[in-house]
């Protein structure tokens, strides 16, 4: 995942289970326009730790993966 992808998947995990933003936000401890910013991928003055709050409201935590490949895929990967 992106980092400019984080407020989307927020946003559908909250969906998912049938919260409001002011739901989130209130579990959370951060007003609903903060919650709003960050679901539209305004992250510019978020911390870390307030988006890891957001997530374990969700039930989830951030995880590290190993990254496979960097950019755009060499020209060597597309040929069939």
């Amino acid at each position: 995942m992106n980092l400019f992808e984080i407020g989307t998947r927020i946003k559908d995990l909250r969906k998912e289970q049938k919260m409001t933003q002011a739901d989130l936000a209130s579990l959370a401890g951060i007003s609903r326009v903060t919650l709003g910013k960050i679901e539209k991928g305004y992250l510019g003055s978020v911390s870390v730790k307030t988006v890891d709050i957001i997530i374990n409201a969700l039930g989830y935590e951030i995880d590290f993966k190993t990254k496979s490949g960097f950019g755009l895929p060499v020209l060597d990967a597309n040929q069939q």
